[in-house]
């Protein structure tokens, strides 16, 4: 057998005795040898095989899948620009500590800088992004796959073929193989955290540090402070609508804690970075400390949730708190005038128990935290590492891909930017509920607003008819311009891919209503 066969089918084994289940393959002709390997192991149903011609959207799509399953994906392509199309999946996957295994097809090392086609320095072209690399060429083998770098984050082999790139023999290479089970890459507790303070506030950014919602909950219930959560939709004990309310500086000043836990970290409200800034001590719990964010400031920094030795809250601190939430709660509640505010109101009421929920980034998620009403019995997922607008659509196919049923909220211009993720017909079951108000809406309730050539470069209307381009690519669709609408769609089952557009008032409108919403907290 071939040299480069060998060596294929070497790494293919590797993978699947490691009991990883799934791959996304791009097609190419470096990386034949590891296509044919992976599709003779599917066609055993040792491993999954998932095929995407676009390689940005193949390495968000198995990003969604490391995120639903805690398990490694490896991404397989051919050499040059397609190794450069994974960069942001791969960045997004360095600091979300997702497990990525980049496996990247190249030329023999002897041609590189020669002119020959196809080929560029493809070493370490990721840099800092991934927790281990090597280059690795058929002399260099037999060697074992570095899967234990990737319980820290992403992980890069490009790996050198020489021709021929097909089999030139037989042999059931698959035979006896030895499956192990899955890696388990959860965490375990270390160190303790004891505090004196009794005017506390835990908050938990959206991604949780990759931490469990049970394991947080356990956390949060033996310290027994106030909680605020990015994602309200995980924990019911949550207080509500807290990025609202602490917009008002003199509630903001009421509530000033002494000591504050961030679990993760805070990336949607400036309200709630303002608050922690008030705080006189600050600890943070993240194994992000340990990776990507090493230079991170806090009193005291833990990698992982630590055992708690805390005194009981200060029961009137606590009421204070409670009270502020329902009242915000109560006005949330009342709010009637059809807006991406209402919006993200109902669709946190709404969505089933059970569902699966993707958020993408800019408006969708800033809402959802604001506006839903805490609750539990939604799983939800969301690219917080570095917040990007692109591979929203991939990284919710990818997530859908192993789960019943699941809903994503997308902004229209998060939609046109992975539009090419709609290109592959499969049997998957997600519900894109796209929010269009023809354009930047978040640009609009920055500081950016108003600006010479606003629309043009901060805008940026598409004018575009979004359901006549999700029916060109095969998808049901169906329009929601009112809440009864919204409320009817959110309760019907979801059935392989479809799109619902919302249809809501101009980003001025709701920049507008925003506002208003923010200028009445003073009055809770």
């Amino acid at each position: 057998m071939n040299t480069s066969t060998t060596l294929a089918r070497t790494i293919v084994r590797q993978i699947i005795e490691a009991g990883i289940t799934d791959v996304v393959i791009s097609p190419g002709s470096r990386n034949a040898p590891l296509t044919i390997a992976f599709y003779e192991a599917s066609q055993r149903q040792l491993i999954t095989l998932h095929t995407r011609i676009d390689e940005r959207t193949a390495a968000f799509f198995a990003l969604g899948i490391a995120k639903a399953t805690h398990r490694p994906v490896p991404i397989v392509c051919t050499s040059g620009t397609a190794v450069a199309n994974y960069h942001p999946a791969v960045l997004e996957a360095s600091h979300s500590n997702a497990p990525l295994l980049v496996i990247t097809a190249d030329r023999p090392a002897e041609l590189r800088r020669t002119g020959a086609n196809q080929t560029t320095e493809q070493a370490r072209i990721f840099g800092k992004a991934v927790r281990y690399f090597a280059d690795i060429s058929g002399a260099a083998y037999p060697m074992e796959l570095p899967l234990n770098s990737l319980k820290s984050g992403p992980v890069h082999l490009n790996v050198q073929f020489a021709e021929p790139l097909t089999p030139d023999g037989g042999g059931d290479w698959l035979a006896q193989i030895e499956i192990k089970p899955a890696r388990d890459f959860n965490r375990k507790k270390a160190g303790t955290f004891y505090t004196k303070s009794t005017r506390g506030v835990l908050v938990v950014g959206h991604d949780r540090a990759g931490f469990s919602v049970e394991a947080v909950e356990h956390f949060a219930t033996e310290l027994g402070w106030p909680m605020i959560s990015e994602d309200p939709l995980s924990f019911k004990n949550a207080l509500s609508h807290a990025s609202i309310f602490l917009t008002s500086q003199t509630i903001t000043d009421e509530l000033a804690p002494d000591t504050v836990v961030v679990i993760g970290r805070t990336t949607l409200s400036r309200s709630v970075n303002r608050l922690i800034a008030r705080a006189r001590k600050s600890i943070v719990i993240d194994p992000s400390i340990l990776t990507v964010d090493t230079d991170r400031s806090a009193d005291q920094k833990f990698s992982d949730i630590p055992v708690v030795e805390a005194p009981p809250v200060d029961a009137e601190y606590l009421e204070q708190w409670n009270k502020f939430s329902h009242r915000a709660a109560k006005k949330i509640a009342d709010l009637s005038t059809w807006s991406e505010a209402l919006v993200a109101r109902e669709i946190g009421v709404g969505i089933p128990t059970g569902t699966s929920l993707y958020i993408s980034s800019s408006r969708p998620i800033r809402d959802i935290e604001g506006f839903a009403t805490a609750r539990s019995g939604v799983e939800t997922f969301a690219n917080r590492g570095l917040a990007g607008i692109d591979g929203n659509i991939s990284t919710a196919l990818g997530i859908a891909s192993q789960r019943k049923e699941t809903i994503a909220v997308l902004g229209d211009l998060s939609f046109l930017h992975d539009i090419t993720a709609l290109i592959h017909n499969e049997s998957i079951n997600l519900k894109i509920i796209v929010i269009d108000n023809n354009g930047g809406g978040i640009f609009s309730t920055l500081s950016h607003r108003g600006v010479a050539g606003f629309e043009s470069i901060f805008g940026t209307p598409h004018n575009l008819d979004l359901i006549s381009i999700a029916a060109a690519f095969g998808l049901a669709t169906s329009t929601v311009t009112n809440q009864s609408e919204l409320i009817a769609e959110l309760s019907k089952p979801v059935i392989g891919t479809s799109l619902v557009l919302v249809k809501v008032p101009d980003r001025e409108s709701n920049a507008d209503t925003l506002q208003a919403i923010y200028n009445s907290v003073d009055s809770l």
